[in-house]
């Protein structure tokens, strides 16, 4: 997770700057700001010029290869041109530049529209009831033949390291756009394994707790209930980017496509393994979940049953004294015992005998 947090932070200050991923300033060379890098690729290799779309599309055209081009949080006006040049459908630029989608796949004409939910693990110090666990982004990319365009909206799921892992790869960035799709699914379900792990270690905390309290005797602390619930929806919330993925993955590692290299669809079933094991983790986090805050509720509701079992014996002994007390409070002339010389302490004999009686038994039987 260090490492995640580390590329953020180089990523972060370069999107201010309007830096592509190797230092370039695009704005003087009127590429949209939020262009973070634009190549091209033959055979596997990196042309070196710094190019803008448009130059990247006519050199691809006129020599081969293929155009890779990063965005991050593009605005419609800074879209429409790229989209005009590539040939992108209109409904997959809509839904790049507002993002909050599902994960899916969707075929226009040419063109593969993919979407993935990037998780991020926040640490913190404690779990708390009000703790953001997660953090969600989106990478889009459109795959044509000649072209890949990746948008990402978030602070996380940067895709420099991604980028120069490739290019230390030629052999593997040779087999074209599919290559660079796999790259990414691959990167992105393995942030999914990271932050299960890191979830994992929230429950295990969350559940030795609940418990430990309950082993030991006592009720488990007010803010359990809060820690399980927003932990919750903490897992919904990576759930919610998991599942929708299995389907476009199982497509692009079982579905012959013409956009994807042959040799690369074996490589999607790896990453179709890995997303159905992370899948198969986040279910059970839902499940334990719910058994661990119906246990902690349980607890709940014996602590409260003790409490009041507690206040109902106090009182039954607190009532002796009472009811004799009132008795002997009223003003008849003629009482037993009333002018009596050992009448009072008589009277609190009974009284402390009858009490001490009374305690024993709710003693015995584990009320007190």
């Amino acid at each position: 997770m260090s490492m995640i947090r580390e590329l953020r932070a180089a990523v972060r200050p370069a999107l201010r700057r309007g830096e592509t991923g190797y230092g370039a300033r695009v704005e003087e060379r009127g590429t949209p700001s939020s262009v973070v890098d634009c190549a091209v690729y033959r055979d596997g290799r990196r042309v070196k010029d710094q190019l803008t779309p448009g130059e990247a599309m006519e050199r691809v055209r006129a020599s081969g290869g293929f155009a890779w081009i990063g965005l991050h949080e593009p605005t419609e006006p800074e879209f429409a041109g790229i989209a005009r040049e590539f040939g992108l459908h209109p409904l997959a630029v809509e839904d790049a530049v507002h993002a909050h989608q599902r994960p899916k796949l969707e075929r226009y004409d040419d063109t593969l529209f993919t979407v993935f939910k990037t998780i991020h693990y926040v640490e913190h110090a404690e779990l708390t009831a009000t703790s953001e666990v997660v953090e969600t982004g989106e990478v889009m990319c459109f795959t044509g033949r000649d072209f890949i365009i990746t948008v990402r909206h978030g602070g996380q799921g940067s895709l420099r390291a991604l980028r120069h892992r490739l290019e230390d790869d030629p052999e593997l960035l040779s087999k074209g756009p599919s290559a660079v799709l796999h790259a990414i699914a691959d990167q992105v379900v393995d942030g999914y394994i990271a932050v299960a792990d890191a979830v994992q270690d929230d429950i295990d905390e969350v559940e030795i707790d609940v418990f430990s309290s309950a082993q030991g005797g006592g009720s488990s602390r007010g803010g359990d209930a809060g820690r399980i619930y927003q932990l919750k929806r903490e897992v919904l919330e990576f759930k919610r980017a998991v599942s929708p993925l299995l389907r476009p993955m199982q497509l692009l590692s079982e579905r012959p496509m013409r956009l994807v290299d042959p040799d690369i669809q074996k490589y999607f079933r790896d990453v179709a393994d890995h997303l159905a094991r992370v899948n198969e983790q986040v279910v059970s986090f839902d499940e334990l979940l719910n058994s661990i805050l119906q246990a902690n509720l349980a607890q709940a509701t014996v602590a409260q049953n003790e409490d009041m079992r507690k206040i109902t014996a106090w009182a039954a002994i607190i009532a002796v004294p009472t009811m004799i007390c009132g008795v002997y409070g009223m003003n008849f002339e003629h009482m037993p015992e009333l002018e009596w010389k050992y009448g009072y302490e008589l009277v609190m004999g009974v009284i402390a005998t009858i009490c001490f009686t009374i305690h024993r038994g709710f003693k015995r039987n584990g009320w007190l």
